[in-house]
């Protein structure tokens, strides 16, 4: 599979993400549209880092809201990486990555097993509660959404950093490069599953 595609619809939000594992376009920004700059700038570091062009487009029903837009673009996100994740075999479907800029480390690891968990550690480092006009819990939303769509388990680790704009630079780079392993598909992996439970199955009466 070399493209996915979903849309996810509520009364508040219409949320369409397309992953094209095909070569990063020179013009892949373009193609980045969440409504939010520095959200822009995040995808752009997931989408260099993961090399895949992520297409993103965002309408709300009603009111411009910063949580809505990253809680539901999340899950978005998340959910078209399972569906990869899921559908192409050889995938593998676990990874961890650092991601460093200037003072900032990071640490990212994700599994994809149906297992929906995201902790995020900043391990006593001061991270601001505003980082170019976005919340921190608003950036930590998206994250935390990504791993409800993806039904992963996501682990963030803070390692150092004191200015704002570089830990999240950091935390982001991290992300896609853990993300490019999840879905690196590797012929050692064919006809195997992320995990030793196997493929879930579900038995409902």
């Amino acid at each position: 599979m070399d493209k996915v595609k979903v849309t996810r619809k509520t009364t508040e939000s219409n949320m369409s993400v397309t992953l094209d594992f095909s070569p990063l376009k020179a013009d892949y920004r373009k193609y980045i549209n969440t409504q939010i700059p520095f959200l822009n700038h995040m995808i752009e570091h997931i989408a260099w880092r993961g090399e895949m062009n992520i297409d993103v487009d965002v309408s709300l029903n009603e009111f411009v809201l910063t949580h809505v837009i990253c809680e539901d673009l999340g899950i978005a996100l998340g959910k078209a990486v399972k569906e990869y994740v899921d559908c192409t075999d050889g995938a593998r479907g676990y990874g961890d990555a650092i991601g460093i800029i200037d003072e900032a480390k990071a640490e990212c690891a994700m599994s994809f097993e149906s297992r929906a968990y995201c902790s995020i550690d900043y391990h006593g480092n001061d991270v601001c509660d505003k980082t170019e006009g976005m919340d921190r819990e608003d950036l930590e939303t998206f994250l935390e959404g990504f791993a409800q769509g993806a039904m992963c388990t996501l682990h963030i680790d803070l390692l150092k950093g004191h200015n704002g704009h570089h830990i999240w630079e950091a935390i982001y780079r991290s992300f896609g490069s853990a993300l490019n392993r999840v879905c690196e598909v590797c012929e050692s992996r064919k006809g195997k599953t992320s995990g030793v439970a196997g493929k879930i199955e579900w038995v409902i009466e």
